[in-house]
């Protein structure tokens, strides 16, 4: 090698070492990624109730004049079970026009007005929950003919959403230290965590049908299961 090689050679042979360290360390840590579960389940606190009253007449004013005095008994008898104002809404008004439908000789059709079919939606939110099967029978009573259901939640599931956290959280960790020991390599800190919340499905007690009223409505409230998932990354050393 010449003379003026060598100074070269012996440069690179000392930086050599230093780039690889400064290699290893831009390389990302070696990782284990592994996905809780946690599951809470409580009572629910509170019933939200869909009634409906329609009202059929020859014209419109005249249908919406019966709806207005049917959800309008309907609206007070709510009232005097302690419902309070902020836990209704009306949440649909809706004026249909209904056809019979004629077939004439030729095989066309011809459409002749029946009457107007108006039906006025309130939506009820019930914190008291033993109530809930009498005020369904009582509307009913009053006027409430179509349409219709209770789901049960819960006014503040913030709880069990902790709890549910918590559990999905310990379950990551039980997880990666199995993996990791099974692998024979030693667990890390904590790089990342996400979750995501699941609410419970609604359950609706009844489906969208004309009721017929035969004493207060029996009703079971049951539990609501809140679900949590969380995707935990752990170093490996």
């Amino acid at each position: 090698m010449t003379k003026y090689y060598l100074p070269l050679a012996l440069a690179a042979a000392m930086a050599l070492p230093t780039f690889a360290a400064a290699h290893a360390q831009n390389q990302p840590p070696q990782r284990i990624v592994v996905t809780g579960e946690g599951e809470k389940s409580v009572a629910p606190d509170l019933a939200l109730l869909s009634l409906s009253v329609m009202r059929e007449a020859k014209t419109a004013r005249e249908a919406l004049d019966a709806n207005n005095d049917a959800m309008a008994a309907v609206i007070a008898a709510m009232k005097a079970a302690g419902i309070e104002d902020r836990d209704m809404q009306t949440s649909g008004i809706q004026i249909i026009p209904r056809y019979n439908y004629n077939t004439k000789p030729d095989g066309s059709q011809e459409a002749q007005l029946v009457a107007y079919q108006v039906t006025n939606t309130l939506s009820v939110r019930v914190r008291d929950l033993a109530k809930a099967g009498d005020i369904l029978d009582k509307s009913v009573s009053l006027g409430v003919n179509q349409g219709g259901g209770i789901t049960f939640t819960n006014n503040d599931p913030s709880a069990a959403l902790t709890e549910a956290r918590k559990m999905a959280v310990k379950n990551a960790i039980d997880k990666a230290k199995v993996l990791s020991e099974a692998a024979g390599v030693q667990l890390g800190r904590v790089l990342e965590i996400t979750d995501q919340t699941f609410q419970p499905r609604p359950m609706p007690m009844a489906k969208s049908v004309a009721y017929d009223s035969a004493g207060a409505v029996p009703v079971q409230a049951g539990e609501n299961s809140y679900n949590v998932q969380v995707n935990v990354t752990f170093e490996i050393k």
